[in-house]
């Protein structure tokens, strides 16, 4: 019998083995290593708003995060890597329970660097692929050849939300603004950088030098959509440690001890996780994840 939702998904599968041979590409032409880690771990990094799949005693992985940095503490200063993560609880029109991330590192970066290569990164796609340096989303022109704005978490609050950044945390409102008032405002006529988070929203980022409020993390919105998270790495073990212990207050897990002890031997690095999915939303010109995957859970 004919899958005639397949059939009509026939030209975005298509794109979307286009934009992960792009990616892969880009990545092994600048000195990359592609890794593969596993999908079941026996212990996850601690998170205040991400559930885990078991998987008997174990979990599906909800990030390769906890690999890679052993590797890069292990001495493999740049890596990459696109996989399958798993997370209970999310389906909609942006979310899936299992989805395709790309994840890489990179020795001596921090997340101003990083920026840049991401942006060189998504220019290369649309380039490989056919799109040059226009991408029509939502019946908006988004221009990719433009100097890609970047405003900091404080200044999205002074002009979306009515409430200030530091107003929005004390009365734990953050994600319900962020979500609501401020992030569809973002990107809509060429990307942007959301960067500078406030600590308590960086559990695994670096705080910046000059002030220990601020973390050293971005992301990126097109059209809209948030497409990836990134970060000056966290080094030091015991803080990471504590900061884990905060999040366990509300979870039940445990704390990742040897991940805690890569940290002893991981190098100043930045890291960053973009969604594939998401990705192929924005190049498809689609606001449903299910027309740029092959198989949404329902239709299994």
């Amino acid at each position: 019998m004919k899958n005639y939702r397949l059939a009509e998904k026939k030209k975005n599968l298509l794109l979307r083995a286009r934009i992960i041979q792009a990616t892969r590409n880009f990545f092994i032409n600048n000195d990359y290593l592609e890794v593969e880690t596993p999908v079941r771990i026996p212990t996850l990094i601690p998170e205040a708003n991400i559930d885990a799949i078991s998987s008997e005693d174990w979990y599906l992985n909800t990030s390769p995060e906890i690999c890679m940095k052993q590797l890069l503490a292990a001495g493999y200063p740049r890596i990459f890597q696109i996989c399958k993560c798993f997370r209970a609880n999310e389906r909609g029109k942006k979310h899936i329970p299992e989805f395709t991330i790309l994840e890489w590192y990179c020795a001596g970066m921090d997340y101003i660097e990083m920026m840049h290569q991401c942006e060189t990164l998504i220019k290369n796609i649309s380039n490989k692929t056919g799109f040059g340096g226009k991408i029509v989303f939502q019946g908006n022109s988004i221009d990719l050849l433009c100097h890609w704005e970047r405003l900091t978490v404080s200044e999205a609050f002074k002009k979306y939300s009515q409430v200030s950044m530091k107003k929005a945390i004390s009365q734990g409102r953050f994600d319900e603004i962020m979500g609501i008032d401020i992030e569809p405002q973002l990107g809509k006529n060429k990307p942007l950088f959301l960067y500078n988070y406030p600590s308590s929203k960086g559990a695994l980022a670096r705080l910046k030098a000059d002030d220990i409020s601020i973390a050293e993390r971005f992301e990126l919105y097109i059209g809209g959509i948030e497409l990836c998270n990134a970060f000056s790495e966290l080094t030091d073990p015991y803080e990471q440690k504590k900061r884990f212990e905060e999040v366990l207050k509300n979870r039940d897990s445990n704390i990742p001890e040897k991940f805690l002890e890569s940290l002893k031997y991981l190098p100043e690095s930045a890291g960053i996780a973009m969604g594939i999915d998401r990705l192929l939303m924005i190049f498809a010109d689609t606001l449903n994840i299910d027309d740029v995957i092959g198989f949404p859970p329902e239709d299994l």
